[in-house]
């Protein structure tokens, strides 16, 4: 399959305060051409380095990267004319209209809206009617539609969304992902990145990445497959003494909050009898221990503390 996105030996390092911070270290993955691939780590993980680096905006220290078979260091100006990116905070003019913002936008490309309107229309139909609203008066949603149209006007074959659903509710959200499958029906290859784990199942692939490293890279589906410890949801009364004791006892790997229950990952296997014969020594009331499937989440928390060991 032909690949849309390269990215080999990636290194990214900042100076600061007399510090050097590896932001990217030793990056490497590939996108294949109409894939929807994501990028899922938290603040500080390297994926808006790494994104400024795949739009052209930053130099790595070391390492290659291609877009449609393109350098990013060499050919820019190609890449720039082949890419829609959407940055992590809003970057439109606030003091422009929504029509004004995307006719400046389709002005630069050399096109017009109306040349486009046919790839933006389920998105941009949405904001339609608030079109002289200023863009700084437009709620969450309403301008993560607004980006995303101006991203997508002079038509891309690459698009990059460097966490597009931060700070969007849960409903903004939801038909965000709806658009972005029907972009990738389009066959538009789309790098997406988010903080949010549970957005990662929307994707054909992700990479998941810390500290500047991609832990692994698989399916949704694959990386909860590739999950072996046992894991449970357990609750008590007192949730706070129920966490301590969990993070204190020796056959728990991890343990942390996760909605109404406390998820806990054994360390080598040990059963649901040995843990709770454990905690009816610590006194605690109103003791329930269930069978866990792993979630995304729980397996990037697995990955972390494996790369700390």
């Amino acid at each position: 399959m032909m690949q849309s996105i390269s990215v080999q030996h990636i290194v990214k390092t900042y100076s600061e305060k007399k510090q050097t911070i590896k932001a990217l270290n030793d990056i490497s993955f590939e996108v294949s051409k109409g894939e929807l691939f994501g990028i899922i780590g938290p603040d500080g993980a390297g994926k808006t380095s790494l994104f400024r680096i795949l739009t052209t905006l930053l130099l790595a220290d070391s390492g290659t990267a291609t877009v449609e078979g393109l350098d990013v260091v060499k050919d820019l100006k190609a890449i720039r004319k082949i890419s829609g990116y959407m940055p992590g905070r809003f970057s439109l003019y606030q003091d422009l209209s929504v029509i004004e913002n995307l006719n400046f936008f389709a002005t630069i490309f050399n096109t017009t809206v109306d040349e486009n309107y046919d790839l933006i229309k389920d998105i941009y139909s949405q904001i339609e009617p608030f079109k002289h609203r200023r863009a700084g008066k437009l709620s969450g949603g309403m301008k993560q539609k607004l980006a995303l149209s101006c991203a997508l006007i002079h038509r891309p074959t690459v698009l990059f969304l460097d966490e597009p659903t931060t700070g969007v509710d849960a409903v903004s959200r939801k038909e965000f992902w709806e658009m972005l499958r029907r972009l990738k029906e389009q066959g538009i290859t789309i790098l997406v990145s988010t903080p949010y784990m549970d957005e990662a199942s929307m994707c054909d692939r992700v990479a998941l990445m810390q500290s500047g490293s991609i832990m692994t890279i698989n399916t949704p589906q694959g990386i909860v497959q590739s999950f072996k410890n046992a894991i449970f949801g357990v609750r008590a009364k007192n949730m706070l003494h129920l966490l301590n004791d969990l993070k204190s006892n020796e056959m728990v790997s991890q343990a942390y909050p996760s909605g109404i229950y406390h998820h806990v990952i054994m360390k080598n296997g040990e059963s649901k009898e040995e843990l709770s014969a454990y905690l009816q020594t610590k006194n605690h009331q109103q003791l329930e221990i269930i069978d866990s499937t792993p979630t995304i989440e729980d397996c990037f928390m697995n990955l972390m503390q494996e790369n700390n060991e």
